[in-house]
């Protein structure tokens, strides 16, 4: 295009800039990626630090307590008997469907299942009541009752008949009840023949080892103690189908584990279960 005429003037001259932000290696992007992965060096090495420091049953404690358990208390709960069994999982007293009530494992609890501190004490109570009732005239039965102790274990309520320096079930060494014995047992008996639940007869002894353990040792000692007592109580009218087991446990639950030899190690424990 021709200039105007008369004009000096020079044609404009178009200058394009180019401004670069800064970055690259300058930049503050590599700074973000980094302390992601120092975080995660550092979580990693965090968890090495506590599987290293924990033991199993510690470990196994903290996965039960991030993974959500279901208590299913119905005996014919949804999915019993194929898929779902007919049931649907929001039906009616079957399992809770509610938010945050859902779970991945189930617990279930017997209909008939009994025990818990409440139930265990009640027991007791009645049983201690008959046994009061039937010493009461008896100043040698009496003298008898310290021997017994009795206890609510989760096997049910554990009665312990215990051996001390003027008291013991058997003759020394062998599985022969004592007259003392026997009439006792005749009042355990009888107190708890109207319970219910099955019964574990369990014969301990002490430490005392004996000369040739190849013909007799506390291993058999014990169980042929056990087998006498289950002997006694079914002839003091509990019926044979109420017994579950016998046992025979040696030394190996020592009542005073201080003194393995002390005598009252020596005892036999009727347990009354579901």
């Amino acid at each position: 295009m021709a200039s105007k005429a008369g004009s000096n003037l020079p044609p404009p001259i178009i200058v394009k800039k180019i401004t670069v932000i800064a970055g690259g290696h300058h930049g503050g992007a590599w700074k973000v990626a980094y302390a992601d992965f120092v975080t995660a060096m550092m979580a990693f090495f965090l968890l090495l630090w506590l599987l290293g420091a924990t033991t199993e049953n510690q470990r196994k404690g903290l996965a039960d307590y991030f993974t959500p358990t279901l208590v299913k208390t119905k005996e014919q709960s949804a999915g019993s008997d194929g898929l779902l069994g007919g049931s649907s999982l929001t039906d009616v007293d079957s399992y809770p469907h509610a938010a945050g009530q859902t779970g991945t494992q189930t617990l279930t609890i017997p209909k008939d299942m009994v025990g818990g501190p409440r139930e265990g004490a009640e027991m007791m109570k009645r049983i201690r009541q008959r046994i009061e009732e039937k010493v009461v005239r008896d100043a040698a039965l009496r003298r008898l009752m310290k021997q017994v102790r009795m206890v609510d274990t989760t096997e049910g309520v554990r009665i312990d008949l215990v051996d001390n320096a003027d008291f013991s079930m058997f003759s020394l060494g062998t599985t022969v009840l004592t007259g003392e014995a026997r009439r006792l047992l005749q009042v355990i008996a009888g107190s708890v023949l109207s319970e219910g639940g099955r019964i574990i007869v369990r014969g301990h002894t002490d430490a005392l080892g004996y000369r040739d353990p190849r013909r007799v040792n506390n291993w058999s000692l014990s169980a042929g103690r056990a087998e006498a007592t289950r002997q006694m109580l079914k002839g003091f009218g509990i019926a044979d189908s109420r017994f579950r087991r016998i046992e025979g446990v040696a030394d190996t639950e020592l009542l005073i584990p201080k003194d393995p030899t002390d005598p009252r190690n020596r005892r036999i424990s009727i347990v009354l279960g579901p």
